[in-house]
Parts: C-alpha cells; structure tokens; sequence
C-alpha cells in the first residue's frame, strides 16, 4: 500500500548514488518485482550517472534513474524506478523532470515498458521505435547457422585486448556515438566476448552477461543477419543457462530464427527520445544493446 509523502515533492533532495549504494539499488529492482541485478547495478553505478531519492523513512532508496552519458549529442535514460511503498504519488514524474533539466540541450533516448510509455510521451518523448524480448534455451537445429568450411567466410573467436580498438570503430559508426566508457568495461563485465571477421575485418561482436538465471546477449552489432546468428550460436555454446535478449523489432529474420532455435518472445518496450528526431548510427547493424538501461 502506498503511503503519503511526508514532505512535498520539490523538498525531497536528489543526490547522485556511488558503489557504495549498489546493495539498495538492488533492493529497489527486487522491490519492483525486477531481478536483483547487482552486477549490472555494479557497470551503471560506476559508467553512468544514477540518481536517487532516499527514503525520508529511512528505508533505503525512494527511487531511482540512470543517465548514460554518451557526449552532447545523447544520454540514454533507464531503470526509473519507485518503491511500490511510494508509487501512484508522481514521484517517478518528479524524478524525470529533474533529470531532464539535468540534461539541458542533451537529447534524451529511453526504453519504455507499456506501463510508463504514458507518462513519456506527456514529457514530450516521441516514439521511435520497438524492442522485443525473447529468452529461453537457444537449441541447436537446422536453423542454426553451421561454421564456416574450410575457414571460408566470416569466423567468430573470443575477443582479445588487441581488439578494443576496432570494436570501437565498428561500435562508433553503428551507434552513431563513442561508447568508450562502456565497451572498454565490456571484457570485465561479461562472462563471454565474441568477435567476428571476414577477411581480417571485424565485422562484429557481441557479449554475454548474467542476470539472475539467465545470460544476457547485449551489445549485439553485426554486419548482417547471419554475423548475429554467428555470435550468437557461438555465445550459446559457452553457457548452459538459457538465453535473453532485446532485439530491435525491426530484425525480424533474427526475431524469427531465436523463436526457431526455441526462445520465447516475453515483454516488449519502445525506444522514445526527446530534444532530437531520430537515433544516431546506423541501426540496420545495432540487433541489440547491453542493457535497455544503457540503450
């Protein structure tokens, strides 16, 4: 049951949160019904911007919101979250109003669960576009894409140190931005890291990361469809705990060849962003990103 605040909204402070609030961070997923997710609350405690409201109880936090700076062109905006003690008292509406004045001329991307996509768009977000998640165990079958013969063709092996630069390059011109605070965290955040070549060419990676019982696949950016398939089989074949991932609704033959391989589509969000028409990069090679946290 929700309680009244005991103070109005203007006069709960915001501070920015530190690792030493990851334990809470915690809390307030599980309270939401979310999976704890410490490791994950570990990478954006510590890449991005997190702010919190505490509880004026002293109950731990209030609410959070994180903010992934990725220079003046854009901020990825994620896990608003209020404390179902405190929800339905427009504290969440509160919390994103004062990260957008934060924000000043920065435009502004989210992910957006059917739930809070209301409450966006009265912010002025517009929507531009649909993720989709799919989870389960990937199982080898005749869609899986076989290796190729003879070393012909694209190959996919285990990231090196050598590689960070052209992971990098690639990232920057599908994402449109520099993700160098994020991706050089990638080797120690993921359990798996998977480039493929053509040719001497990196022409993608991927990683896989846990979250609760499952892995996780993000970022996923490829040349085409078949190197994200190729990342993908490869990354399965390094873990036995099922599989998760949010794909860009628009990579409907990726869509379709996880539901194959035996993943089950689960919840969905639309990507919104305010200050800016259009998402930078090229998104026919971005399939999916570390986190709907991060974008």
């Amino acid at each position: 049951m929700s309680r009244s605040l005991p103070r109005p909204l203007a006069d709960l402070p915001l501070r920015r949160l530190t690792r030493d609030d990851l334990v809470p961070c915690a809390d307030l997923s599980e309270d939401r019904g979310w999976p704890r997710d410490e490791h994950r609350w570990g990478l954006l405690l510590a890449a991005s911007t997190v702010y919190g409201i505490d509880d004026p109880e002293g109950r731990g936090l209030m609410a959070t919101c994180v903010v992934t700076p990725y220079g003046p062109r854009m901020a990825a905006i994620g896990m608003l979250l209020v404390a179902g003690r405190h929800a339905r008292q427009g504290i969440g509406r509160h919390l994103m109003q004062k990260v957008i004045e934060s924000a000043g001329d920065v435009p502004l991307s989210l992910h957006a669960t059917d739930a809070g996509r209301p409450l966006y768009e009265e912010l002025g977000f517009l929507a531009v576009g649909r993720t989709e998640r799919v989870s389960g165990l990937l199982r080898p079958t005749g869609a899986t894409p076989p290796g190729p013969a003879g070393g012909a063709g694209p190959t996919v092996r285990p990231a090196s140190a050598g590689d960070l630069q052209a992971m990098l390059r690639l990232d920057a011109d599908a994402f449109g931005l520099d993700r160098t605070h994020i991706l050089a965290r990638l080797p120690a955040f993921a359990d798996h890291l998977r480039v493929a070549e053509d040719g001497g060419e990196l022409i993608g990676y991927a990683a896989l990361w846990p979250s609760a019982e499952s892995h996780a696949v993000g970022p996923l950016i490829a040349r085409d469809t078949a190197t994200a398939k190729l990342l993908v089989a490869s990354l399965a074949g390094a873990t036995d705990r099922p599989l998760r991932a949010d794909i860009d609704a628009r990579h409907k033959e990726l869509l379709d060849w996880f539901k194959e391989c035996g993943l089950e589509s689960g919840s969905a969000t639309t990507v919104m962003i305010l200050g800016a028409s259009e998402l930078p990069g090229d998104r026919a090679r971005r399939f999916a990103p570390l986190s709907v946290a991060t974008g």
